[in-house]
């Protein structure tokens, strides 16, 4: 059986992957066709149900529950750290909000988990990810809200901090910041969630026990990053949280989009399906 599996052409996911791509796991029968796209777009043809298997925005959750249940491995969870609020010069997060933030979606758990954390509407617009720290830094845009690679690399570009949204996560709920997760078609045949739910935490596993192999693969999706930075964002990303994300995982998520219900930021979401 054939199956599309969606996700990121980011170090994090390339480097997760890396076992099934190369085919390093038993694939228990299955075959996978890779799709790449940004966030976003996942999130979008998730709504459609385009894709059988595909990583998507905890905050996306919400719309596609219907369709996809939640895999317990593969989840992006920042556990004390997370998505960034940036500036060119020096403001408060009051301040950014009314001067107006870039975001990488309005879908991303980055844009539900700040919505939150200021509890009111803000100024915003929408910019692919990788444009917006160039856009902070040059000054096109006042503040911006960073994603992927730049949490790492922002201050290189001569901007500065204003928030760690997963920090402040930590600080106020003790819980890990969830980001990102695998889901899959409930329509499939529960045998083939199954098979596909173990080769693809295989393909975790295998990537953590070939570190230096499956991080070469993953350069080729750093988008220019040294080998030691990559590794750093990997290892934030992918961990003992992405192979299985237990109930700390779990209850995060749940916390999450009640949090973003409560607030009339997502649909509530009710009981959520982890597969096994």
């Amino acid at each position: 059986m054939r199956l599309t599996l969606g996700h990121s052409p980011d170090s994090d996911d390339a480097f997760m992957f890396y076992g099934l791509a190369a085919g390093l796991v038993d694939t228990e029968g299955l075959e996978f066709e890779h799709i790449l796209a940004d966030i976003q777009s996942l999130n979008d043809w998730a709504r459609e149900g385009r894709i059988d298997c595909t990583a998507i925005s905890v905050h996306a959750y919400s719309h596609v529950r219907e369709r996809y249940a939640i895999l317990r491995h593969g989840a992006s969870i920042g556990d004390g750290y997370g998505p960034m609020v940036v500036s060119r010069v020096p403001m408060t997060l009051a301040q950014a909000a009314a001067c107006g933030i870039a975001v990488p979606g309005l879908l991303t758990s980055a844009f539900l988990a700040l919505s939150i954390r200021l509890g009111a509407p803000f100024r915003h617009q929408v910019m692919p990810f990788d444009t917006i720290l160039p856009a902070v830094a040059s000054g096109a845009a006042p503040a911006g809200l960073l994603i992927h690679e730049g949490q790492l690399t922002h201050a290189e570009s001569g901007v500065q901090l204003i928030e760690d949204l997963g920090a402040w996560w930590k600080v106020d709920t003790g819980l890990p910041l969830p980001l990102g997760v695998n889901t899959i078609r409930r329509a499939l045949p529960m045998d083939v969630q199954a098979r596909a739910s173990r080769v693809l935490r295989r393909s975790i596993e295998y990537g953590l026990a070939h570190r230096a192999l499956a991080l070469d693969h993953a350069m080729q999706y750093a988008r220019g990053l040294e080998t030691q930075v990559a590794d750093r964002f990997v290892g934030m990303y992918v961990n003992d949280l992405t192979v299985e994300m237990g109930e700390r995982g779990m209850e995060a998520i749940r916390l999450l989009l009640e949090r973003g219900a409560a607030a009339g930021l997502v649909p509530d979401a009710g009981e959520i399906d982890f597969v096994e």
